[in-house]
């Protein structure tokens, strides 16, 4: 494990160029600092409410629901409504312009006049206007197969199929959820003055895990409906293990590049808090813990059904190696004297199995971790202070933007991919170099590219020379340059990731985000989006806690039945 002094009391912290690898970040799992988790832990601890407003659905299931929301400080309510599509118009793509759930969150009450308006421009999305008292925006398919077998069987009397279950892990599927400002919706900066969402995408999601309480809701309503005194409801576990669904593709990865400082700050927080635990001394009763948590997560990847042939090998070696680590556990603890020993013999395992054991450290040491979950805010202004010469911004390019530098970008190889903006709906798209049309408005995502750019031409400047005096005579590197200053003197500073590589993989940053947003089931369907769920395994409404739900898997009588039929190890 590569080390380096750190701020954090004198101990030793992972060196960004391992901590920011892409293969890495492309390997991470949810921790106790991810944001749904954090949101769990607050709700459960402040005692939030949250109740049936208003159920307006025909006996189909179509019309509208209102849920409010109360917490210490404010009253919400997400607004939902349910609309019947065709088949063929229920699609995943940003393009699709119907939805079978469309929902808002909204600030304070809803009255008629407002709800009115909501039914007029929520269902719309992005080609609708809202009041900014909608704090979220956002819609969701079903997935078909278990809603309607949910439906079914629930209405005779019966307990779904788990395999069914365990395939999809979700009954509604969200494909985009806003909350920054579009469409006439409160921005961040109103949201970070609240005391209730002041945390980046809190309010996300929790109108995404209200949603999970509607869908659950939902089926059991049209089950009675349609089976009468006969319904039942689904089995508790049942109901814990399902989650929300999302399809996340390409539009997400940028993000990671323009926030670059808020990237910085969401690692280097979580590099803080693992920090702590990695320094401290190993406890003997702090084995069975980490054997169960270990076990868990074992159990969560043989559970995984993917259609990905390299995340299901990932997947297959991660298990074999856990099956490894749990039989000498117990020795090697014996044998450590702090938990960064441990993490160091399991660096001979893939990045998979060392980001699982990573999240289970955490997980077991939460008075060490969670006072992390507010630090995960930050300025992202980008600053180069006055003064500065040439010489020292070469120490911080060669210092911190090394895999930048020693990239040859005259090698097709390395310039392979651009990026830009699709005229239909605006979303970030790849292009192939030379051979696709869109080049000319590329997208300026090339950090590598112009950090190589702007050493290169540093280097033939006089070194005591002014940066700002540089920075007049070419002014095209004013940007870059802030960016280099800035990132360089963080703690964990920019992805090492050359974007435009024919083999770099935007997986790898859709996978970061979704594990600090707290997603769980990775399942790539192509190399450029992913299903994954959240909140499986959470809490359901009625029981909040702010306990562990870490790595979600089938109750253990529907694992049977599964085992049974065939479907899961």
């Amino acid at each position: 494990m590569d080390a380096r002094p750190s701020t954090c009391g004198g101990t030793y912290m992972r060196d960004p160029v391992t901590v920011m690898a892409p293969e890495r970040l492309g390997a991470m799992h949810q921790n106790r600092i991810s944001f749904v988790r954090s949101l769990i832990r607050k709700m459960a601890q402040q005692k939030w409410q949250v109740t049936k407003h208003d159920w307006q659905l025909s006996a189909e299931g179509f019309g509208h629901v209102i849920y409010k929301l109360t917490t210490l400080n404010h009253i919400y309510h997400l607004v939902i409504f349910c609309d019947e599509i065709a088949d063929e118009d229920r699609n995943d793509r940003v393009i699709a312009e119907k939805w079978d759930v469309t929902f808002a969150l909204v600030y304070g009450d809803v009255d008629v006049d407002l709800l009115s308006r909501l039914r007029t421009n929520v269902p719309l999305q992005e080609a609708g206007r809202n009041p900014n008292k909608v704090l979220v925006l956002a819609r969701a398919n079903k997935s078909v197969r278990v809603f309607e077998h949910l439906v079914s069987h629930l209405a005779k009397g019966q307990q779904p199929n788990a395999k069914e279950l365990a395939e999809v892990g979700y009954i509604l599927r969200t494909t985009a959820v806003y909350g920054n400002g579009k469409f006439g919706i409160a921005d961040f900066g109103w949201l970070e003055t609240t005391e209730d969402f002041n945390q980046s995408f809190s309010a996300q999601m929790c109108a995404v895990y209200i949603l999970r309480e509607f869908s659950l809701d939902w089926v059991h309503y049209l089950a009675r409906q349609q089976g009468g005194d006969k319904a039942v409801s689904l089995d508790l576990g049942l109901q814990r293990y399902l989650g929300i669904g999302n399809a996340t593709g390409l539009g997400m990865a940028p993000y990671l590049i323009n926030h670059p400082c808020v990237v910085d700050k969401w690692l280097s927080s979580r590099e803080s808090a693992l920090t702590a635990v990695l320094n401290a001394a190993v406890e003997v009763h702090k084995l069975a813990p980490l054997q169960h948590l270990l076990q868990k997560g074992l159990c969560h990847l043989e559970q995984i059904i993917t259609i990905n042939e390299n995340q299901d090998d990932l997947n297959n070696t991660a298990i074999t190696e856990l099956h490894d680590l749990l039989t000498k556990l117990e020795t090697l603890l014996i044998q450590s004297q702090t938990w960064s020993e441990l993490v160091e013999y399991t660096s001979r395992y893939s990045l998979e199995t060392q980001e699982i054991l990573l999240s289970c450290l955490m997980e077991i040491y939460p008075a060490l971790v969670d006072n992390y979950e507010t630090k995960m805010n930050c300025d992202e202004s980008l600053n180069l202070p006055s003064g500065k010469r040439i010489e020292d911004l070469l120490a911080v390019l060669e210092s911190s933007y090394r895999w930048a530098i020693e990239t040859d970008f005259k090698q097709p190889e390395n310039n392979y991919w651009f990026w830009y903006r699709s005229q239909d709906k605006e979303e970030p798209r790849l292009g192939v170099r030379g051979e696709e049309p869109g080049e000319d408005r590329e997208l300026p995502l090339d950090i590598g590219r112009q950090a190589n750019r702007l050493y290169h031409a540093l280097l033939i400047c006089k070194p005591n020379m002014q940066l700002a005096e540089f920075l007049v005579l070419q002014p095209q590197y004013r940007a870059i340059s802030r960016r280099v200053w800035t990132l360089g003197n963080k703690q964990m500073g920019e992805i090492q990731m050359n974007v435009l590589h024919k083999k770099s993989l935007p997986m790898h940053l859709l996978r970061c985000k979704l594990a600090v947003l707290g997603a769980t089931k990775f399942d790539p369907r192509s190399e450029r989006w992913v299903r994954v769920t959240f909140f499986q395994g959470a809490p359901l409404l009625n029981e909040l806690h702010d306990g562990e739900w870490l790595f979600p898997l089938l109750p253990s009588n529907a694992l049977n039945q599964a085992v049974v039929e065939g479907e899961v190890s």
